[in-house]
């Protein structure tokens, strides 16, 4: 696996995840995002520190299965992706929504 650069670590969070399971989960300090499939928990940790100013305690990790689609009679599959679970440390927080 190649190494990769503090300039790449951005690179690696893809987007927020906005769902009702991750919003339950703001009250514990706890924010969802989908991460490419190649990266790792200390990659995670350390884009996430670097991108938001936070001190993160822990990341938990999770590839999802494909799932089926079909459009008519063809058949076929949604692209797989990695979702990560990151807990901040007491006292942080990520302004996920920006007051208007």
């Amino acid at each position: 696996m190649r190494r990769i650069e503090t300039r790449d670590l951005p690179d690696l969070i893809r987007r927020p995840i906005v769902s009702e399971k991750a919003t339950i989960l703001l009250e514990g300090n706890q924010y969802v995002f989908e991460v490419v499939p190649q990266a790792t928990k200390p990659q995670i940790k350390a884009a996430i520190e670097i991108i938001f100013d936070v001190k993160v305690t822990s990341v938990n990790t999770m590839n999802l299965p494909r799932k089926k689609r079909r459009v008519g009679k063809y058949l076929g599959y949604k692209s797989q992706y990695k979702k990560t679970i990151v807990t901040l440390a007491q006292g942080s927080s990520i302004a996920l929504f920006p007051e208007v």
